[in-house]
């Protein structure tokens, strides 16, 4: 039974022709997580990750004009191969961080071999909601989805 999305929250999903082994070693290995997370022209010179639950979850975005964007929270979910969720309601030893956004939960669910991707983000509020959308969720999140694609179809991640 499909799930309904909930009044505050984002997604997006594609169909990838890769084995969801692949996508979610792109996803959880952070030396591959730099090389596709963020929009065209992004990159992301530092992640760090500590897979299990209430641990670091940290990524700085940089745009081509020098412009910074730092990201922070803690796992709250790790289930190999299938899900991972993060919020940044937390810092590490589950620290309050005083001004949540979201929480995201992203999923790989093998489809005869390939990965349907589905990448939820969960808002606190409708603001924070409409916010996010006008940043241009769909197409920040789209074009890193198609940087992940790219990664794990063309060989780079085995």
């Amino acid at each position: 039974m499909k799930r309904q999305p909930a009044e505050f929250e984002l997604s997006i999903s594609r169909l990838i022709d890769a084995p969801r082994s692949r996508v979610f070693r792109a996803w959880t290995e952070p030396a591959l997580l730099q090389q596709w997370w963020g929009p065209h022209g992004m990159t992301t010179p530092e992640c760090e990750m500590n897979l299990w639950v209430g641990g670091l979850f940290r990524t700085l975005m940089r745009a081509p004009d020098g412009s910074e964007y730092p990201t922070q929270g803690v796992f709250l979910e790790i289930d190999a191969p299938n899900r991972v969720v993060f919020t940044d309601a937390f810092l590490p030893g589950w620290v309050p961080s005083g001004k949540p956004f979201m929480s995201a939960e992203v999923t790989f669910e093998d489809v005869g071999g390939k990965t349907l991707y589905t990448a939820r983000a969960m808002h606190w509020s409708a603001e924070d909601k409409q916010a996010h959308e006008a940043m241009g969720f769909h197409d920040g999140w789209g074009q890193s989805l198609d940087r992940l694609v790219t990664l794990v179809t063309q060989g780079m991640v085995d």
